[in-house]
């Protein structure tokens, strides 16, 4: 097995195992909702195995960037099925990220009302807003009935999500964000049933996958995690041990796939804890997905050597829409054009050449 072999995960038969990462583009310009500019981004890229959607933001108070898009009003779902329907036109598949950012967000974004978390910790850094960055803010703890009614929402956006066209969900427990930040113990110190040891600090996470898989299906459910993260001023004091536990308790529930961000440089670079992904293989008996910055050749190996089944490319699928061809024939890769990464036009985001210019696009 290789890059380029198919793979079947749930009832579904992907065509190969190079998988589209989800990454914030920022294109949602009106009312957070996907536009037609977003589905040609994604038709662009539908020679994936599976394209993995953006992060989207499953309530208003989810919301902790501009211009990202949202699946929980009707305009919005609305706005997906242009999404689904191209990339259905082009034989892809999508599955689409649920999101909720937590304390990664400001009062700007809420009318005045403080981001939420597990505990009022301040994360160090600023925040993207409207009227520039921002310095974080001490959010607001979460109280059991507002936990209970999150878990409502992630299972509305799955509903949402299977309505607007798409093949399944992620759920995004990485990268600091809300499920994340319940889960390590530099973010949650509660001291009630969501608290204090890892069985608790994971009950939240697992409480959403039990009602997104309840709504639509394991076999239409996957996860997303980064046990070596530092990102958003992410910190625990045993990650290997807790993500573990984690990794063994999902075989309970034969998810469609657990999607796993290595340790990055700037993670190493800011002391992370590495859990070594060899771990959590032996952990998840599942389909597992890999990704943190992997070429052609790492990818291949991983795959060869069994460590994961399928890789997800980020940056490079954004610089070169026909990744997979490329890969396949050795074609010179275009460049990514960071200072574009997070704009609101097309440039830098439909207009990257495929190797053959003529095909289209």
């Amino acid at each position: 097995m290789n890059l380029f072999s198919p793979i079947k995960i749930g009832t579904s038969t992907f065509k190969n195992r190079i998988f589209m990462a989800p990454m914030t583009r920022c294109r949602s310009i009106e009312n957070n909702v996907p536009n037609e500019m977003m589905a040609t981004y994604y038709a662009q890229r539908a020679s994936a195995g599976l394209i993995i959607s953006e992060a989207t933001q499953i309530s208003t108070q989810g919301i902790g960037y501009p211009c990202t898009p949202g699946i929980h009003t009707r305009e919005q779902v609305q706005g997906w099925k242009k999404v689904t329907k191209a990339v259905r036109d082009k034989d892809g598949k999508i599955f689409l990220q649920l999101w909720h950012v937590g304390r990664i967000s400001h009062s700007a974004y809420h009318n005045g009302e403080l981001p939420v978390a597990p505990s009022a910790i301040k994360p160090s850094g600023q925040v993207y807003t409207f009227d520039g960055m921002k310095e974080f803010e001490t959010p607001r703890a979460l109280n059991v009935n507002e936990i209970k009614e999150i878990v409502k929402e992630y299972a509305n956006g799955a509903r949402n999500a299977i309505e607007a066209g798409f093949d399944g969900v992620e759920i995004h427990s990485a990268n600091g964000y809300l499920l994340d930040q319940f889960l390590r113990d530099g973010t949650n110190i509660r001291e009630d049933e969501y608290g204090m040891s890892i069985e608790n600090r994971s009950r939240f996470l697992f409480e959403v996958i039990e009602a997104v898989t309840k709504e639509i299906g394991s076999d239409r459910t996957g996860l997303r995690l980064s046990p070596s993260g530092t990102f958003n001023d992410m910190t625990d004091s045993n990650p290997q041990e807790h993500f573990t536990y984690v990794c063994e308790k999902l075989n309970d529930f034969n998810l469609a796939y657990l999607h796993i961000i290595d340790a990055l440089d700037a993670d190493i670079k800011h002391g992370a804890s590495v859990v070594e992904l060899s771990i959590l293989r032996d952990a998840y008996k599942g389909v597992l997905i890999t990704n943190g910055a992997y070429d052609k050749e790492r990818g291949n190996k991983t795959i060869e050597n069994n460590l994961a089944d399928a890789v997800a490319f980020g940056a490079l699928f954004i610089s070169n829409p026909d990744l997979p061809e490329r890969f396949k024939t050795d074609a010179k890769l275009n460049e990514a054009d960071t200072s574009t990464f997070y704009t609101q036009d097309e440039k830098g985001y439909t207009d990257y050449p495929f190797a053959n210019s003529t095909k289209s696009r």
